[in-house]
């Protein structure tokens, strides 16, 4: 067992996907022996799982992420082939017709440079606005969400798209991207950017975390790993969220660390801010995320808190997050709203029926519960306030047929859309493509931007304030 669980962490469980054999998943099913299992690290003379519920669940989580692992280059090298076809199908005027002619008389344009500001990520690809909605002006009460999810979605794309856009399209001022390292991954997982509303006595500013990219096998891991680590005094909380944003081996959460050339997330971000506001004395700052980056976005004020940043924290204007997975466990939950007012900071978006904003699984099981209230919009984009949002574990006989009509409904809105709504809003062949996917796995689809992007756009405003008691 290394030093840093034995010094910081004194109670946690880790799932090691990497570490499965078929005997030790039969015999976590069958007799939940888990300090023996090599998939599972945990504090030594650590007892028995006795409920056979919770032994399916983590049973179920090593079994997908030890199937996601075997798929990490099949999916890396689809979502590769598909990008880059659909780079070339762009640059060459949106047309299939208009790519052939160019092909044809030798004029085709070849597919952007990767790092250049005209390549597009998969998300970008599916969702391929730009600009900030004009309708939806600084003041408006939808304004803060409009423009948290464009901030979310361009988290996804590389450092010259963004501050190309940030700059030229939403007229405002880039400061900052981030490609951050994972200590325990031995990698740069963790992408983020900062950019304030002018370069002059800026009002407000905004952190973006990149989210989970379609074709990231191990980044779905992270999102069907139910592994924690518990913080003393603070509660349990996801260690692959927790990993990302910067937990230090054998130190936990300490004030200040030294970098030595690989930039933290948490700590870059954080210097970046006191910075910032420190020049800006009207400025607040908002933080963002879809996704993974949903998570992080929730869990990098939170550790703020636990560092006592009580400056920063007077500071937050707000959390918007969309499609966020559960981060940790309801004392987690009581201590981040004993730091945050969340009524009024946290607004946590869920649209219809996204399956990751119900992993990792609440149920009496487990122990991962989400905070604050959700604001939930269904497939007409009308959005209510709710505790929490419906079918919560996405998995149920119940819910099946109502998911699959849902799916049916997307899939036919694409087509129609655009004419109804405007051509901001009409959906591409690879978002089509990915509704019919919907139609055999729905969940995976409606994850997707575009359609947070649609809520906060077509939806109507709500906010926690607006729910009914």
């Amino acid at each position: 067992m290394d030093s840093f669980h034995n010094g910081y962490f004194t109670d946690y469980l880790i799932l090691k996907p990497d570490k499965v054999t078929l005997l030790g998943l039969i015999d976590l099913l069958y007799t939940g022996d888990i300090d023996k299992n090599s998939a599972v690290h945990c504090p030594e003379k650590t007892p028995n799982i006795n409920e056979l519920r919770r032994r399916w669940i983590i049973f179920v989580s090593l079994f997908l992420q030890m199937i996601l692992l075997k798929l990490k280059k099949p999916m890396a090298t689809f979502g590769w082939a598909v990008e880059k076809w659909m780079n070339l199908y762009y640059a060459n005027g949106d047309s299939i017709f208009v790519l052939i002619r160019n092909f044809l008389s030798g004029k085709l344009i070849n597919v952007p440079d990767e790092n250049s500001a005209n390549y597009k990520s998969m998300i970008g690809l599916l969702d391929t606005r730009i600009d900030l909605d004009k309708n939806i002006r600084p003041g408006d009460r939808k304004y803060h969400a409009a423009l948290s999810i464009m901030a979310a979605k361009y988290a996804y794309e590389n450092e010259e798209s963004i501050k190309y856009t940030v700059r030229n399209h939403w007229k405002m001022e880039f400061l900052e991207y981030y490609n951050c390292w994972n200590e325990f991954e031995g990698d740069y997982t963790t992408q983020a950017f900062i950019f304030c509303d002018k370069l002059v006595d800026a009002e407000l500013v905004v952190v973006a975390f990149c989210g989970t990219k379609p074709f990231n096998a191990l980044q779905w891991c992270t999102d069907f790993d139910f592994s924690w680590y518990e913080i003393p005094g603070i509660g349990k909380i996801h260690g692959g969220f927790l990993k990302a944003l910067g937990l230090q081996m054998n130190m936990g959460w300490p004030t200040n660390i030294q970098q030595e050339g690989k930039p933290i997330a948490y700590y870059v971000i954080r210097d970046k801010l006191r910075q910032v506001l420190e020049k800006n004395k009207n400025a607040k700052f908002l933080v963002t995320g879809h996704s993974l980056g949903g998570a992080l976005a929730i869990l990098f004020p939170s550790i703020l808190a636990v560092n006592e940043e009580m400056d920063l924290l007077k500071r937050l204007e707000g959390v918007y997050t969309f499609g966020q997975p559960r981060v940790g466990n309801d004392k987690f939950g009581a201590f981040v709203k004993s730091h945050l007012d969340t009524e009024k900071t946290y607004l946590r978006y869920v649209y219809s029926n996204d399956i990751v904003p119900r992993v990792p699984y609440d149920n009496n099981a487990l122990l991962f519960k989400h905070f604050g209230d959700c604001l939930y919009y269904n497939v007409f984009y009308k959005g209510k306030v709710l505790s929490e949002e419906p079918n919560k574990n996405y998995f149920s006989l119940w819910t099946l047929v109502p998911k699959y009509f849902t799916a049916l409904l997307e899939f036919i809105r694409s087509f129609v859309i655009g004419y109804i709504d405007g051509p901001d809003y009409r959906e591409g062949w690879l978002l089509r493509f990915a509704r019919i996917f919907a139609l055999v796995l729905p969940g995976l689809t409606p994850h997707s931007p575009q359609d947070y992007n649609n809520a906060t756009r077509l939806g109507n405003f709500v906010e926690p304030a607006d729910k009914k008691i």
